[in-house]
């Protein structure tokens, strides 16, 4: 049986040194999704047949027994959503954090779920040592990201469930890619910055929209940005090329 819990390689390894994904394929709809071509998926399936993995939380359970301890945060999840809308009748994610937490592993939440995602905050407040809370924000509107994103809470949403895992003591942090425009990034970092303990910024990559984009500007001018607000921030390998 293949493992869920995983050690990402090549750029992947950037993101996060341990991921999982007892999810296969996402309900979003992301008009930029990446992962149906690193999964071997048409777009049609991916989106549109989300699936639970085969036997996916005793493999789950037995990959926490082995990494049991492992400081590296285990990543929930990487090529999907871990609060898509199969979430709401499958529940694994709540079952996740309770299994990494009973193994004194680190959850780091990845997700546009929005308040889908609330009702698992209780666990990750319960333990904050173990705990990070993430959202990925790409428009500053709610009307780009229905557009972009369609069935992803929107933009608004996102930024609500932030606030209260921050006003909860869930240590916070956003993903800042990818970046369709550097106005869009702007605005998301001047809207959050108080209750965001970690930026993570980087591009937009595999899309023909790239191309439309002064990366090196941006890079230059969104750490200017985040520095003004003394933000806590990564800067993603393919952006910092341009600095």
């Amino acid at each position: 049986m293949l493992p869920i819990i995983y050690e990402p390689k090549g750029k992947a390894a950037e993101y996060a040194k341990l991921a999982a994904n007892y999810y296969r394929g996402c309900s979003h709809g992301c008009v930029y999704c990446y992962a149906p071509n690193v999964l071997h998926m048409t777009k049609e399936t991916f989106h549109n047949e989300p699936t639970v993995r085969k036997n996916a939380m005793r493999q789950f359970e037995k990959d926490c027994i082995k990494f049991a301890g492992d400081p590296r945060p285990v990543l929930l999840l990487f090529t999907t959503d871990c609060y898509q809308q199969l979430d709401e009748t499958e529940r694994l994610t709540r079952r996740a954090i309770q299994l990494l937490h009973a193994n004194n592993l680190k959850v780091s939440i990845l997700t546009k779920g929005g308040k889908r995602s609330e009702r698992d905050f209780d666990l990750l407040a319960a333990n904050p040592e173990l705990s990070s809370y993430g959202a990925t924000l790409t428009f500053g509107m709610d009307a780009g990201s229905r557009m972009y994103e369609p069935k992803a809470a929107p933009t608004s949403e996102r930024i609500a469930a932030l606030k209260k895992a921050h006003a909860m003591g869930i240590h916070t942090w956003v993903s800042l890619e990818p970046v369709w425009t550097p106005a869009n990034t702007r605005v998301l970092i001047q809207r959050t910055h108080e209750f965001v303990d970690l930026f993570k910024v980087g591009k937009l990559n595999y899309h023909p929209h790239q191309k439309e984009v002064d990366w090196k500007q941006f890079a230059v001018e969104i750490v200017e940005l985040l520095d003004s607000f003394g933000a806590n921030y990564y800067i993603k390998d393919d952006l910092k090329r341009y600095l």
